[in-house]
């Protein structure tokens, strides 16, 4: 994992077409813009695991028994 400091409002390129911007830090808590193209999934951990768990138990009810 890299690790980088940043104050606001500098960002990190990621890639050709995906630029994070700190937007915003407030005591312990950091705000986070994130620009990339509409076919790139941009998701906060938790909502990243619902969706996999998600589609992991659709698959497991498709399966023939």
């Amino acid at each position: 994992m890299l690790v980088l400091s940043r104050n606001t409002d500098e960002k990190i390129h990621i890639g050709d077409n995906i630029v994070v911007t700190v937007v915003e830090v407030r005591g312990d808590r950091v705000r986070i813009g994130i620009d990339a193209p509409r076919e790139v999934s941009v998701h906060r951990q938790e909502i990243y695991e619902a969706i996999h768990n998600s589609q992991e138990r659709t698959l497991l009810e498709m399966k023939p028994r």
